[in-house]
């Protein structure tokens, strides 16, 4: 792990650090940028903190915009080559009555002050081109082992913002961490104020805690984390299901099939909820547990945990989209094309090959004596992107006539549509070209006899 060694910041960052000590001010880059470089990543935005004030950092910038961003706790956002760089005055907080931001903050010009107030020791440090590494909590060293650790007393961190408890779970899901011993039993004692955090904040570190390369590991070593922000999961765990296709139970299996798709939130959820219907629908029959229907009461379920927090309509039917399709079992045996081209048509390549990758993950979450059911996943895929690139026709819009075309044959309103849908249908079963003339004259013939 590449901790150790200079930080080369970007030029924009460099030349707003100049300006600031040319006007006399202390400035560094701080938190996630330093964290991220350190551990050799390219960090998507660098936050800088300063000793001068928000006034004062305006004027210290000399003609680069700056916005009011959050004056109240002492943030501008500087605008340098179309680029957002947020500066922050060094300070000191106040009490945090609303678990969320500080009633009140009080300016300071000193560093370790400023870093003292943060969550966690691998976002509590500062870097300077000149003056190097600035970290009085041992972030450098918490880097190197692996750990997350709160900076100070874990109780107040978590007191002083309820969402650093997920926050927490994220870093580690994030960057295959672990959670030092302390700051892990505060995440537990303090879960059940995540439920007066906003559902949008709760939301955004949900999708990037599951995104995360250890997802599975953290969904399992903190479920009661997790179920006290979803309850209607609670069931899943040590749900056995009696079965030889499992090897998990219902919560194993979920998270198993989390790590076994692209890290993608939608694939994400989708594998995380894909059985969340099945305690509901577990019956027994010849010694063996069966869930029939339990894909629409997992789509039914999972559209209301991600409304719930207030995902958008159209990610929520994306994933509802995946739960629901989830066993059509298209590895189990060889398709049609006909088959897969209904499917393209309904759902659309990009849609479709999500839908294989939920299926392949499903599989590699069940016993491995099941793992054979994958052995069509290679030549399936290709199938599907095969018909994708030929263009062939799997939907109306893709048939040679239209709803005009079939005007002067007397079809009017539902029988229009329901002409153009017998057309579909026999061009994609393969007894029927997809050209103009023949489509006509087939609904020619089939408009006549529908007459007689």
């Amino acid at each position: 792990m590449p901790v150790d060694g200079a930080l080369v910041l970007p030029e924009s960052v460099t030349k707003l650090l100049v300006l600031l000590e040319t006007a006399g001010f202390q400035a560094y880059a701080v938190g996630g940028c330093v964290r991220d470089a350190l551990l050799g990543k390219t960090p998507e935005d660098w936050d800088l903190c300063t000793s001068a004030q928000p006034e004062q950092v305006a004027a210290a910038l000399k003609g680069i915009p700056v916005l009011e961003t959050g004056l109240r706790h002492g943030t501008v956002t500087a605008l340098l080559r179309q680029k957002p760089f947020e500066i922050t005055t060094f300070r000191l907080d106040g009490a945090y009555t609303d678990r969320r931001r500080p009633d009140s903050v009080t300016f300071t010009d000193d560093l370790t002050t400023d870093l003292s107030r943060r969550d966690f020791t691998v976002n509590a440090m500062a870097y300077h081109p000149t003056k190097g590494l600035k970290d009085p909590f041992g972030g450098a060293g918490d880097l190197r082992a692996g750990i997350i650790r709160c900076v100070g007393a874990p109780a107040r961190r978590f007191e002083e913002d309820a969402l650093r408890v997920l926050r927490c779970l994220r870093f580690a899901s994030t960057l295959d961490f672990s959670i030092e011993e302390n700051t892990a039993a505060q995440v537990r004692l303090q879960r059940e104020t995540l439920r007066f955090v906003a559902a949008e904040r709760v939301q955004k570190e949900l999708a990037k805690l599951l995104c995360g390369p250890s997802a599975r590991r953290i969904l399992l070593e903190y479920r009661d984390v997790v179920f006290t922000l979803l309850p209607r999961l609670r069931p899943l765990s040590g749900f056995d299901q009696r079965t030889p296709w499992h090897c998990y139970d219902i919560w194993e299996h979920s998270c198993a099939a989390l790590e076994a798709v692209p890290p993608e939130p939608a694939l994400r959820w989708a594998a995380l909820l894909h059985d969340c219907g099945k305690p509901d629908c577990f019956f027994w029959r010849d010694g063996v547990g069966h869930f029939h229907g339990h894909p629409a009461v997992s789509e039914r379920m999972a559209r209301e945990m991600l409304s719930g927090l207030k995902c958008s309509r159209q990610f929520i039917e994306h994933v509802a989209l995946l739960v629901k399709h989830h066993e059509l079992r298209l590895l189990d045996e060889p398709q049609k094309p006909a088959r897969l081209k209904r499917l393209l048509g309904e759902l659309g390549e990009e849609r479709l090959l999500e839908l294989l990758e939920l299926m392949r993950a499903d599989v590699l979450a069940q016993a491995p004596e099941k793992r054979w059911r994958l052995e069509r996943y290679d030549a399936l895929r290709e199938e599907i992107a095969a018909l994708a690139r030929e263009n062939s026709c799997v939907t109306r819009k893709q048939l040679a006539v239209g709803g005009n075309d079939l005007l002067p044959l007397g079809l009017r309103g539902p029988q229009l549509g329901r002409m153009l849908n017998r057309l579909l249908e026999e061009v994609v079963e393969g007894r029927l070209e997809n050209r103009r003339e023949c489509l006509l004259d087939w609904a020619r013939r089939s408009a006549s006899q529908t007459e007689e």
